[in-house]
């Protein structure tokens, strides 16, 4: 993703990336046969779920050191996501996790994804068609909520001392104390703390009115949104947001428009990703192995 210099600019949202030659992956091609299964030692990673009611195929791009071939198992009209792998634990690596999300977002340029979380093996076809018919009802609720909808990161970041310095020029309580402390004869410690008190308080409030217009301009673009824990002090909104395909290029230009007007402010604009913040679908994983 491509970095802005001045925090006057929206950050280039990053597109789903490249496959290992520099190639966009192949769209997924239907199959006359299920691809060939791997022997005892293997098992089958699962990346997502989508509607599918045939065998797809989406090319050698699954995770491993030897990308492995990516394709569907299937139950009544959804499937699951797949490749076989060893059954091992895997680490959860920079390079690992990419792979994971590049498949996901391979597939998510075509279909509405469930996506799964990093690491989930199960050991043969048939643990996966019995969570497939578990859960069916579920998953099918959660493919025709999430249809056509995708997800986007926003992060929104300020530096606090300039924040501080344009508070001590428009407060003028802030003002005040800041002179006070500086021509204070003797112990200043008092109108130091009283003085950091109230410049917290006031960054406080003033994020608070950031993030209160951004979600305010930002809802008529998009389905649904939800904060994050901001990380840091610079950070003042974590947050995702659930957006239609025929609302994208709306939603982009919204934030352009948005890091335009807050020129004191970086914008840091991720996506499209699989909908990770809008599916809350829990499954007892290990019910695949015991159904017997």
């Amino acid at each position: 993703m491509a970095k802005a210099k001045r925090a006057t600019k929206v950050r280039t949202r990053k597109r789903a990336p490249a496959d290992v030659d520099g190639r966009r992956s192949a769209p997924a091609r239907d199959t006359l046969a299920a691809p060939a299964t791997g022997g005892d030692s293997l098992g089958k990673y699962v990346y997502c779920v989508i509607q599918a009611d045939e065998l797809l195929r989406f090319g050698p791009i699954g995770i491993g050191v030897m990308p492995a071939e990516v394709h569907t198992v299937n139950f009544k009209d959804i499937a699951a996501v797949v490749s076989d792998t060893p059954l091992e634990v895997y680490d959860p690596t920079r390079e690992n996790v990419l792979a994971h999300e590049k498949v996901n977002e391979a597939v998510m340029r075509q279909r509405t994804v469930i996506p799964m979380s990093f690491g989930t093996v199960f050991k043969t076809r048939d643990d996966i068609v019995e969570l497939l018919r578990g859960a069916y009802d579920a998953f099918s609720d959660v493919l025709n909520k999430m249809k056509d909808k995708l997800e986007f990161g926003l992060k929104i970041l300020w530096d606090r001392d300039v924040m501080i310095r344009e508070l001590e020029k428009q407060d003028e309580d802030v003002r005040r104390l800041k002179g006070e402390i500086a021509t204070q004869k003797g112990s200043t410690y008092f109108a130091r703390v009283q003085y950091g008190r109230l410049v917290d308080a006031a960054l406080g409030n003033l994020s608070e009115r950031y993030v209160s217009d951004i979600f305010s301009e930002l809802r008529d673009v998009s389905v649904a949104s939800r904060a994050n824990k901001p990380i840091g002090d610079k950070m003042i909104l974590n947050a995702a947001f659930l957006v239609s395909r025929d609302q994208e290029i709306a939603f982009d230009k919204k934030l352009k428009e948005l890091g335009a007007r807050y020129g004191a402010l970086t914008f840091r604009y991720t996506g499209p990703w699989p909908p990770y913040n809008f599916v809350n679908i829990r499954l007892k994983l290990e019910r695949a192995k015991d159904a017997k």
